[in-house]
C-alpha cells in the first residue's frame, strides 16, 4: 500500500515539474529563449514606446489596398512622403512567422503571441521599369512618425490570402481624433496621386507577367519591353496602306483633343489582316515608336484571360494602345467556342463596343485568317472602325525589302532585280531570311568578296524546293508564283 502511495506521489510531482517546465518554455517572453531569439525587438514594444499611454489606448487603424503591379509607383510615393514633411523617428522591416494572411498593424501590436512580429532589417525587391536602374521596392516596412505633434505609425506589407500575394497593403495607426483622421486621409491621397500618374510605366511598352506557380492566372507584375526602333521608311507597304495607317492611327491620335470638342469618341478599333510575315508586327513596332506619348500594351492569345487587368491598366495609363495579336484565336465563330471562351469574347466586345466609359485607347487586332473572325467583331461599327490589309509585297516593295534586309551587304542593281523576279508572291519575312541565307552561302566560299547570283540561287533552292512544301509555308513562300519558280536555274 505504501508503495502505491509513493508511486502516486512521484507521479504528481512529475506532472508538476513537467507543467512548470512547459510554462517556462512556452509562456510570454520566454518563447524567445526557447527558440534562440535573444536580442530581437518586438514591434509591439516599439509601438507602445512611440505613443503616449493615453494615445495608445485610443488608436484607430485605416487601411488601403493597391494592386501589386503598381508597387514601383507606390515606392516612389513613400520615398517622397517620408522625405518631406514628416519626421521619421524610427524605421524597420518586419518578420512574422506563420502569417498566411499577411502582416497587419493589429498583429504587430500583440507581444504575447508565440510568433510575435519582430523588427528586422528592411528587405527590398528590384523591379525593372525599363529605365537604366531598377526601382528598389520595399517588401515590408514600419515607420514611426510625428507631424505637428501628432504621432502615427505606417505599415507597408503584402496583402496575402493563404500564402498568395493579392496586392500591396498600407495601414496607418493614428489617434482617434480629427487631426489623426486628416493625417490618414492626406497620406492615402498622396499615394493615390502617384498611382494615378503612373510615372514608372507611362509611355512604355508593357505586358503583364504570369508566374509558373500562378494557378489563378492572375498577373504578378509588369514586364517592360524594349522594341527595336522602326522608322517610317522601314515600313514597306503600298502607298494606300501607309495612308490608311497615317490617317487612322497617327493623325487620329494627334487630333483626339479636337475630336473630343465635337463630342466624338476618342476610342478606335483597327484590324491588321494579311498572310503571315507581311509586316503586321513590324508595323506595330513602328507605331509604338511613333506614338511615344502612348503606353502600348501587348496581349498575346494565351493572355486574353487577363483582359480585365489589361484594360484597367489601359485606363490608368491612357492614352494607350492595346495590341491583341492572333485575334482569330479568340474572336472566332461562337459555335466553336466553349463557355469560358465565350465569356472572354463578350468581355472583349464590350470593351471595344463603347459600353464602358469613353477612354483614349486604340485597339489594334492582328490576324492571319480574317475569315475566321467572329462576325460581330469583324463587321460591327464601334468595334472595328478600319480594317487594313497587309498584302504580299509588289515589285517596288520587294526591291525596298531587299535593300532593307541586306543591311551592310553590298548589292548591285542586277542582283536586286534577280531577287525581285525570283520572289514574286513571297512575304517580307521570306526576303529577310533569304538575304541572311545568301550571305551564309557567300561566307562558306573562302575567296568570296561579295554576294553573287549563285549565292542567291543556292539560298532560294533550299528555301523553295529542297525543303519541300512545308518549308515554303513556314518561311512565308507558299504563295510564290509559277513565274518566279520558272526563273530557277537548271541544276
Amino acid at each position: 500500500m505504501n508503495n502505491i502511495f509513493a508511486a502516486g506521489g512521484w507521479f504528481l510531482w512529475g506532472l508538476f515539474v513537467t507543467g512548470y517546465i512547459y510554462q517556462r518554455i512556452f509562456s510570454g517572453k520566454k518563447v524567445r529563449k526557447r527558440w534562440g531569439r535573444d536580442g530581437e525587438t518586438l514591434t509591439a514594444d516599439l509601438i507602445r514606446r512611440h505613443f503616449r499611454r493615453d494615445e495608445f489606448d485610443d488608436l484607430t487603424i485605416s487601411e488601403r489596398l493597391f494592386p501589386f503591379r503598381v508597387r514601383a509607383d507606390l515606392q516612389r510615393a513613400i520615398d517622397e512622403i517620408f522625405n518631406d514633411s514628416s519626421k521619421v523617428s524610427h524605421f524597420c522591416g518586419i518578420k512574422k512567422e506563420y502569417s498566411h494572411d499577411g502582416i497587419t498593424l493589429s498583429a504587430c501590436m500583440v507581444g504575447s503571441d508565440h510568433y510575435a512580429a519582430t523588427a528586422v532589417p528592411p528587405q527590398y525587391e528590384e523591379v525593372d521599369v525599363g529605365e537604366e536602374s531598377p526601382i528598389r521596392c520595399l517588401k515590408t516596412g514600419l515607420w514611426f512618425l510625428e507631424t505637428n505633434d501628432q504621432r502615427y505609425v505606417v505599415l507597408l506589407s503584402s496583402a496575402e490570402r493563404f500564402g498568395r500575394v493579392t496586392g500591396v497593403q498600407f495601414q496607418i495607426a493614428t489617434e482617434n481624433c480629427p487631426a489623426g483622421t486628416q493625417i490618414a486621409q492626406q497620406f492615402f491621397r498622396h499615394l493615390e496621386e502617384f498611382v494615378s500618374t503612373a510615372g514608372c510605366y507611362r509611355g512604355k511598352v508593357l505586358s503583364l507577367e504570369q508566374t509558373d506557380h500562378s494557378y489563378s492566372g492572375e498577373s504578378s507584375g509588369i514586364s517592360v519591353h524594349k522594341l527595336r526602333t522602326v522608322s517610317r521608311e522601314q515600313v514597306v507597304l503600298p502607298s494606300h496602306t501607309l495612308d490608311l495607317l497615317d490617317r487612322n492611327v497617327i493623325q487620329f491620335s494627334q487630333r483626339r483633343s479636337q475630336l473630343s470638342k465635337f463630342q466624338q469618341s476618342t476610342k478606335k478599333g483597327i484590324l491588321f489582316y494579311g498572310p503571315p510575315g507581311t509586316g503586321k508586327t513590324h508595323t506595330i513596332h513602328y507605331l509604338a515608336d511613333a506614338l511615344q506619348e502612348h503606353t502600348t500594351l501587348l496581349i498575346t492569345a494565351e493572355q486574353i484571360g487577363l483582359l480585365s487587368e489589361y484594360m484597367t491598366l489601359a485606363r490608368l495609363l491612357q492614352p494607350s494602345i492595346v495590341v491583341i495579336e492572333d485575334a482569330d484565336l479568340i474572336a472566332r465563330d461562337r459555335e466553336d467556342l466553349n463557355s469560358c471562351e465565350e465569356v472572354i469574347l463578350n468581355r472583349l466586345l464590350n470593351e471595344m463596343d463603347g459600353l464602358k466609359e469613353d477612354i483614349d485607347v486604340l485597339f489594334i487586332l492582328t490576324t492571319n485568317r480574317p475569315e475566321k473572325l467572329e462576325q460581330a467583331l469583324a463587321s460591327r461599327p464601334g468595334r472595328i472602325d478600319q480594317a487594313i490589309e497587309f498584302p504580299y509585297p509588289d515589285e517596288v516593295g520587294r526591291a525596298k525589302l531587299v535593300q532593307l534586309y541586306a543591311a551592310a551587304i553590298q548589292l548591285d542593281d542586277e542582283l536586286i532585280n534577280l531577287v525581285v523576279k525570283r520572289t514574286e508572291g513571297v512575304s517580307a519575312a521570306f526576303i529577310k531570311e533569304l538575304m541572311r541565307r545568301a550571305l551564309q552561302f557567300q561566307l562558306e566560299r573562302p575567296d568570296a568578296e561579295c554576294l553573287t547570283s549563285s549565292d542567291v540561287e543556292a539560298a532560294l533552292d533550299e528555301m523553295l524546293f529542297i525543303g519541300g512544301k512545308l518549308n515554303q509555308k513556314l518561311l512565308g513562300g507558299d504563295a510564290v508564283t509559277d513565274r518566279a519558280v520558272g526563273f530557277r536555274s537548271d541544276p
